[in-house]
């Protein structure tokens, strides 16, 4: 049997992380297992899926689709002219240059305006359905048991502030499999393909490069289509979300401050740039008459989509195991998270998607997933909740040394060696230690004098000495602790002073029980995010004092020998591994660039510090490697002029001066 473990990131009642509607910024991480049990780790971004079309079927009772277009809900009519002006406006707006930094709320506020008015206007033309989600829930389990699913294991309940997710009508046990769902139910870029969306996707290159936008408008068009084989799924599928494109401004608002609120405010500009451009796409582009939107395709719609497929998409293998795409996966959709692992993986022998259960379940306890080791701002701003136990939060935290100091070019070279670029963006963790192996070496080179630099380049077993930069038990020296514990003391407490509320007046404030939903979201978000800051603020201050205990004490520096690679590469200890010999994910999110569809240009989520807190400024990687070389040169040439002069002298080692090492 040939199975491909995906990594998972279903929903809640509203959501699955897809970071912004537009262009998915998140790496998914999936095991392909052979008939031979060998196990592949791959990555790849959102791509196509493949899907054949599936038969029409219904069941149940018939659902009656109906366009709002007169009634009290209703505007007056708006002329095609009218829209059509307001919506190159939107546009436009979007479209423009990246604001200043510090002019991103106003900039927001604009958007909202025209995005209001174009709203208001489009007051009940939106599609909707007879009856509550409640209602359709039955059909959505009797068309997946005729579909092919597995559905006597669970039903479908409400778990109040839960929302709603798969409740066990037996007990069920850890790791014993109860539901698979196959590839005909999936709704997939391939399927859009086959569809009545063909034509304009054959000609238009954003819904070809942008399979979730695909799959938004996959979604769209089979809602409005009666005969729609996946309509009882749809159906099913919440009428509002709880991301925050469906917050109300002042909810926004609360997020101000916080590390969240770029991502926040750009999910929302790329959503109103991309329904701009698409509303004039159905409106004018020939391979779109048919399509069913051209009369009712309003903002309100394409921000359903939008957090349809951002609260559920996921990825699978194609029928040949050759590439990755991307999907929803009905029913299976509607499992709540927990902390936990990944128990959900794709058959290609039987070629469907199969879960397995995390824990063992009684009869009536909700089934639980892992959505992956998504952090707190993910689940709020693309899963539209905050999970309070949550073992995987962290804050990002950029850093970088400066281009302009003096020893910039030799600290450059020990990250390069150790697989660390000179800036990029790392975490800190809400667990102990509050930093990853990654950013312990980032530190201790960012704190090096030029002495340990020279060492570690040209000094005795230098390669080898690259091995522990990542590893607690082997530091620089007890000076070099203390800079850098005592950097990180500092720069924790400067990012909570940025805060408009302290931890305490935002647990007040949560005692309120008059805040709305969202504005309770926003303010568990801000103080998780404070509270991380202070354990690390609080950690650093911890590392310094043992430290300068230790340096008083005179304690002998534990030295690296050959032997502990051994030891290095056999513990399950992140911080013990050797630095080189893992993935960098922190560098791998720092890396992330998120390209705007209409425009061309990137999306900036705050301007990039170094870890002095100036800009960093791009700068040729040979630019840099000619300069470290002539540093290196002249280092060797100094070097060995001198070496018998100080063949009889001590080794001693100088502190640079702190203005080039401290914030």
């Amino acid at each position: 049997m040939v199975k491909v473990n995906c990594s998972h990131v279903c929903q809640t009642v509203r959501g699955d992380p897809y970071s912004d509607p537009l262009h998915h910024n998140t790496v998914w991480r999936f095991i392909i297992k052979s008939a031979s049990g060998n196990n592949t780790t791959g990555n790849g971004n959102h791509g196509v899926s493949s899907q054949p079309s599936c038969p029409s079927s219904t069941m149940g009772k018939k659902s009656r689709v109906k366009i709002q277009k007169s009634g009290s809900g209703a505007s007056t009519v708006v002329s095609p002219k009218e829209m059509m002006n307001l919506i190159s406006e939107l546009l436009q707006k979007c479209s423009s240059a990246a604001p200043s930094a510090g002019k991103e709320w106003e900039e927001y506020i604009q958007i909202r305006g025209l995005v209001d008015k174009i709203s208001k206007k489009q007051k009940g033309m939106s599609i909707v359905f007879d009856g509550s989600r409640e209602d359709h829930f039955q059909d959505l389990l009797s068309w997946a048991q005729e579909s092919g699913a597995s559905c006597d294991s669970f039903t479908v309940a409400n778990f109040g502030t839960e929302g709603y997710g798969l409740q066990a009508t037996r007990d069920i046990k850890a790791e014993e499999l109860f539901l698979w769902i196959p590839r005909k139910m999936l709704m997939t870029v391939e399927s859009a393909q086959n569809s009545v969306l063909g034509p304009l996707y054959s000609q238009d290159r954003i819904l070809q490069a942008m399979g979730n936008v695909t799959l938004a408008f996959h979604l769209l068009c089979e809602r409005a289509d009666p005969a729609s084989f996946w309509l009882p799924y749809i159906r099913s599928l919440p009428q509002e979300y709880d991301t925050p494109l469906f917050y109300q401004q002042e909810e926004v608002q609360v997020l101000l401050g916080t590390q969240a609120v770029q991502d926040v405010l750009s999910q929302y500009k790329n959503t109103a740039r991309q329904y701009a451009y698409f509303y004039k796409l159905v409106q004018t582009h020939p391979a779109a008459s048919k399509l069913p939107l051209k009369d009712s395709f309003t903002f309100d719609d394409y921000r359903w989509a939008v957090s349809s497929v951002m609260t559920r998409q996921n990825q699978i293998p194609t029928e040949d195991g050759g590439r990755i795409i991307l999907a929803l996966i009905p029913l299976w959709d509607m499992c709540n998270h927990t902390n936990g692992l990944i128990t959900t993986g794709y058959n290609l022998e039987d070629d469907r998607c199969e879960c397995v259960a995390l824990q063992d379940y009684k009869e009536n306890e909700q089934i639980y997933i892992f959505y992956g080791t998504r952090s707190n701002a993910e689940f709020v701003i693309h899963n539209g909740f905050f999970f309070q136990d949550n073992a995987h939060d962290r804050v990002k935290i950029k850093l970088g040394v400066s281009k302009s100091e003096r020893l910039y070019a030799m600290k450059a070279e020990v990250l390069a060696r150790a697989g660390i670029p000179a800036s990029c963006i790392f975490a800190l963790h809400c667990n102990e230690p509050p930093i990853s192996a990654q950013l312990l070496a980032f530190l201790r080179v960012f704190c090096m004098t030029e002495e340990e630099l020279k060492d570690y380049l040209l000094g005795d077993r230098a390669v080898n000495k690259i091995f522990t930069l990542g590893n607690s038990e082997f530091p620089v020296s007890w000076e070099n602790e203390i800079k850098l514990w005592t950097f990180l003391e500092t720069r924790a407490a400067l990012l909570l002073k940025t805060y408009k509320t302290t931890s305490q007046e935002d647990c007040s404030m949560l005692e309120k029980p008059d805040l709305s939903l969202h504005a309770r979201v926003a303010i568990q978000l801000r103080l998780a995010e404070k509270q991380i800051l202070e354990k690390a603020s609080d950690s650093g201050r911890a590392k310094r004092l043992h430290f300068e205990k230790k340096l008083e004490e005179g304690a002998p520096l534990p030295r690296y020998e050959e032997s502990d690679i051994a030891l290095l590469e056999n513990t399950d200890a992140d911080a013990k591994l050797p630095i080189i010999l893992r993935q960098l994910e922190e560098v791998e999110e720092g890396r992330e660039e998120h390209s705007h569809l209409l425009n061309g240009e990137k999306d900036v989520y705050g301007m990039e510090m170094e870890a002095n807190g100036e800009p960093v400024q791009e700068e040729s990687q040979e630019k840099v490697r000619k300069e470290v070389y002539s540093t290196l040169d002249s280092i060797r040439s100094s070097t060995q002029r001198g070496q018998r002069e100080e063949a009889n002298l001590s080794d001693s080692r100088t502190e640079d001066d702190p203005k080039e090492n401290s914030e």
